[in-house]
């Protein structure tokens, strides 16, 4: 299984979609591995978006991400990685469906509500700048057969 990393901005923990947000991932039947609410500080908001630097949203970014709280999730599934950024939606909210987390709840290009990590690989390095190893919690849903076909054994299908 596949884990990413999830970040729930600023915008949308004041507009109090985070419960709405995270009942999307776990209906499609992804499971909560990680959990917390956090102010993110400027030197850890600098890490995470570093790739960014220079770039004319960069500042902008930094001051949003760091000006209230954040919730930061680890969710795993089968193609984890994908599977939540189809379900976020483009980055910029004119631009989503409707369907997705930013086409039904964003409308501005810079209060986009979530992050999510772009690749297994990012997802492994966002995932240790937010979360130490003690804070992960292993577990197997009960119905974990029921989201996905062992019937081949080993990997679900």
């Amino acid at each position: 299984m596949e884990r990413t990393l999830v970040l729930i901005k600023p915008d949308a923990v004041q507009r109090r979609l985070v419960g709405r947000i995270v009942g999307r991932f776990e209906a499609k039947g992804l499971q909560l591995v990680a959990l917390k609410m956090m102010k993110i500080s400027e030197e850890l908001a600098r890490r995470h978006y570093a790739p960014h630097e220079g770039k004319p949203f960069y500042e902008p970014l930094i001051r949003f991400v760091t000006g209230g709280p954040t919730v930061a999730l680890i969710l795993e599934g089968k193609r984890a990685v994908e599977v939540v950024r189809r379900m976020m939606g483009p980055t910029f909210g004119p631009d989503a469906l409707p369907g997705t987390i930013r086409g039904d709840f964003a409308v501005s290009n810079r209060f986009n509500l979530v992050h999510g990590s772009d690749s297994p690989e990012s997802a492994e390095k966002e995932i240790a700048l937010f979360f130490d190893e003690a804070e992960l919690v292993e577990w197997w849903p009960d119905d974990v057969e029921q989201v996905y076909d062992f019937s081949e054994g080993g990997e679900p299908v």
